[in-house]
């Protein structure tokens, strides 16, 4: 296999300006990966349906992102606007989901109905040390929910993310334009036509239990759990940003040392 010497083929004379410009375009490149992996980080949740009048299995994925703290407690919002009628959480092996209810702002009609009552979030606390998530794990949670609301309607979703030294992340902001995504953004989803934007099949069972909690009943629905993976959270495009970037970066040593040989030259 013949192999090509990189130096060789670069400029026998490389401008200070242009070796200057090349080490800040590889920095800049680097650091742009790295951001590009903090943000992939963030809380994020994907419906198996976005039908409007329909039901959805909704899937949070919580990277825990500290260093030094373990995720010991996730709490999801629901909208209080556009209320969800029925929710019920699928159980996690060694957290303890609860579903809390209460009183809405203000009534909504649903269906012909006046709905002043309804599910307001869904809490999921690790029994243990041993099931709180390291920086190197992730935990899904999921949750099933009816009825979405009309077509076109963005479904803002805040989480709170709790920490074992007491710290909190905040990934609250809303989502108030399509195809936009705010810094510490909640999760959210657009509703589709009726009929429309079915996904996989709901794990939902017929099966179910319920769990009391201080603001009312919530519904826990037994089924298989997700267990906590020690896998990234970083995307591909993340890693083709930080190749990119290295490679840059080793063009520009290169470039300096052959400017350096040909000033002495």
């Amino acid at each position: 296999m013949n192999h090509i010497d990189i130096a060789s083929i670069l400029p026998t004379r490389v401008p200070p300006a242009a070796v200057k410009t090349t080490a800040i375009l590889a920095a800049t490149t680097a650091l742009m990966a790295l951001g590009l992996g903090a943000a992939s980080a963030h809380v994020s949740v994907t419906p198996d349906s976005t039908s409007a009048g329909g039901s959805a299995q909704l899937t949070f994925r919580v990277p825990s992102e500290s260093e030094t703290a373990f995720t010991n407690k996730v709490e999801v919002q629901l909208p209080t606007d556009t209320p969800f009628t029925s929710v019920r959480a699928l159980p996690v092996e060694g957290w303890t989901a609860e579903i809390v209810r209460g009183d809405l702002p203000e009534p909504v009609m649903i269906e012909g109905a006046e709905i002043t009552e309804a599910p307001l979030s869904v809490i999921w606390t690790a029994d243990d040390e041993e099931h709180s998530l390291s920086a190197e794990e992730y935990q899904n949670f999921s949750l099933s929910a009816r009825a979405l609301p009309e077509e076109g309607t963005i479904i803002n979703l805040p989480t709170i993310q709790s920490y074992s030294d007491g710290s909190v992340s905040n990934w609250d902001q809303p989502t108030e334009e399509i195809g936009v995504e705010p810094d510490d953004g909640a999760p959210s989803f657009v509703t589709t036509a009726e009929g429309a934007g079915h996904g996989a099949p709901s794990t939902e069972t017929t099966e179910e239990a319920t769990e009391e909690s201080s603001a009312g009943t919530g519904e826990v629905e037994p089924a298989a759990t997700e267990q906590a993976s020690t896998a990234s959270s970083t995307s591909p495009v993340t890693w083709i940003a930080l190749i990119a970037g290295l490679v840059g970066l080793i063009a520009g040593v290169l470039a300096f040392i052959r400017s350096g040989k040909t000033r002495t030259n």
